[in-house]
């Protein structure tokens, strides 16, 4: 709990130093790998949003306090392949890492099955990284049509992770120029 209000509170210090005050991002706590044991206080404090990488651990994890508790919201932050989607749609609220129709089209289907509606994050691969998922930034208008129009997923942003050796800044600025 010291460390989300410490987060939170640097958080809210660069607001005001930007002077955007109607700005009000949500921390999402990465919870892969952790025992529910140390998530609890997180939980019992209010925290909302957490992200986990594999379904299975996740289905494990969750399904439990996610019945008793409808606000948590949980967010697929690792790749996902499309054998996997019945599961996530089932667990996750948010996913972070399309990145293929394939993926999008399976997404939209298994949502509609159960008439569950998610919201998505397109993922750029910017630094052109074989290791990493993600469509190539000068395909992102095209994928975006085709899920927002065409299959109607309910995309709410885009998502890159900047290469790891490489200052962040310039990614992140790319990404907001697509985002625009």
């Amino acid at each position: 709990i010291e460390n989300l209000n410490y987060i939170q509170n640097q958080i809210n210090s660069k607001i005001l130093k930007l002077n955007i005050s109607n700005y009000n991002p949500k921390i999402i706590a990465i919870s892969k790998t952790f025992k529910i044991n140390h998530i609890s206080p997180l939980i019992n404090h209010g925290h909302l949003d957490f992200g986990e990488n594999k379904v299975q651990e996740a289905l494990e994890k969750w399904a439990e306090i996610k019945n008793k508790n409808k606000n948590i919201k949980l967010h697929m932050v690792g790749r996902l392949q499309t054998n996997k989607v019945k599961k996530a749609v089932q667990i996750f609220d948010f996913i972070h890492s399309v990145d293929s129709k394939k993926l999008a089209e399976t997404l939209k289907k298994r949502e509609d099955e159960i008439n569950k509606k998610l919201s998505y994050f397109i993922q750029i691969n910017l630094g052109n990284e074989s290791q990493k998922g993600g469509i190539n930034k000068n395909e992102t208008e095209d994928f975006l049509t085709y899920c927002k129009k065409d299959i109607r997923i309910n995309v709410i942003g885009l998502m890159a992770i900047p290469p790891f050796n490489q200052s962040p800044e310039k990614y992140f600025s790319e990404i907001s120029a697509l985002n625009s």
